[in-house]
């Protein structure tokens, strides 16, 4: 059966943005895993170029980029939005050294959220993240992923400042219970 001219196959975001960890020299990478990140993972991982950090706590990951900047590499950070929360006291960090940090953030408590648990800070990330300095970019769609995480890159890198860009949760696909 061949699909109908109406059908757009669906745009590899997360292949994008690799691309722009590639583009970047990103040679760090640390995250928690997250289903919403796992594509990216695996590309990460399978990539000799870039060391990938399984955090404990998303936190880990600020100090892990304030290092690798000294270290003169530069590093990116994912993370689920419940994460954030866990960031805030050393994203103080960030001001007080004034090192780029570049943080992708897959989005829950929005969109057909089915745990009530991830809304109150699903809710509030992109207020969090502005309240501590950090330049929030957002992306909702497939085509908007590229231009926008390599917006987000380029100020982090350029100015030495954090970005983040929330991934919606549209973007990403609801999650269900496992039955």
């Amino acid at each position: 059966m061949t699909p109908s001219k109406d059908v757009v196959a669906p745009l590899d975001w997360p292949g994008e943005i690799f691309a722009h960890f590639r583009r970047a020299n990103i040679r760090q990478v640390g995250y928690v895993p997250d289903a919403g990140h796992a594509r990216l993972i695996e590309m990460i991982q399978a990539d000799e170029a870039i060391h990938d950090v399984v955090l404990t706590t998303e936190e880990e990951g600020v100090a892990l980029a304030a290092g690798a900047w000294l270290g003169g590499e530069a590093s990116a950070l994912l993370m689920q939005s419940s994460g954030v929360g866990n960031c805030i006291n050393m994203l103080s960090l960030t001001r007080a050294c004034q090192f780029p940090l570049v943080m992708l953030v897959t989005m829950r408590g929005e969109w057909a959220e089915f745990n009530p648990w991830q809304v109150p800070m699903g809710s509030i990330t992109e207020q969090a993240l502005r309240l501590c300095g950090v330049h929030v970019f957002r992306a909702d769609h497939p085509e908007e992923v590229s231009d926008t995480v390599g917006a987000a890159i380029d100020l982090a890198f350029n100015a030495c400042t954090p970005t983040a860009v929330l991934l919606s949760q549209r973007l990403i696909g609801a999650k269900k219970w496992l039955k």
